[in-house]
């Protein structure tokens, strides 16, 4: 696949998963035009590459990583482009909210491995090799990530039975 075709067919997921991954909105366009001039710039290569989609995942998975070392820590502090939650789903959108919240404090690597995990549904073996580790450490990222969630979620309970997906 060349680089004009990726763009045309891949831009909306990737663009969907680094916000997903990152909870903001700029970040993550941000994140994502640095991932395409990366691409861009591997030229003829990229037609040897078998998956590209995975390839960029990865490397907007490492310049999200990477973002705090080079540039400043930005937190979300606000949920923005959600519609005006309706009276009856107030709890639900404030549920949702809360773990988005809890997601943006874990450490980037477990946020990737749970973004990976459950956003994009792969593999353990899928994301090591996305992340260039083992299944064990995506395993221990992900075990102590939910555990880091579980003990946030039993403080401050759910006001709904649905959980944010």
């Amino acid at each position: 696949m060349e680089f004009d075709e990726f763009v045309r067919t891949e831009l909306r997921q990737l663009l969907h998963f680094t916000r997903a991954l990152t909870g903001d909105r700029g970040l993550a366009e941000d994140i994502v035009q640095e991932t395409l001039i990366r691409l861009h710039a591997r030229g003829d290569q990229l037609v040897a590459i078998d998956n590209i989609s995975a390839y960029a995942r990865r490397m907007a998975v490492n310049e999200y990583v990477s973002w705090g070392r080079k540039w400043f820590r930005i937190r979300p502090t606000a949920v923005l482009d959600e519609p005006t939650p309706q009276a009856d789903h107030a709890e639900e959108h404030a549920d949702r909210d809360f773990v988005r919240k809890q997601l943006g404090r874990l450490p980037r690597r477990q946020r990737a491995v749970l973004t990976l995990r459950y956003y994009s549904g792969l593999t353990d073996a899928e994301i090591a090799d996305e992340l260039g580790c083992s299944a064990g450490t995506v395993r221990s990222h992900a075990s102590r990530a939910l555990a880091a969630l579980r003990i946030e979620l039993t403080e401050q309970p759910l006001t709904t039975q649905e959980t944010w997906a």
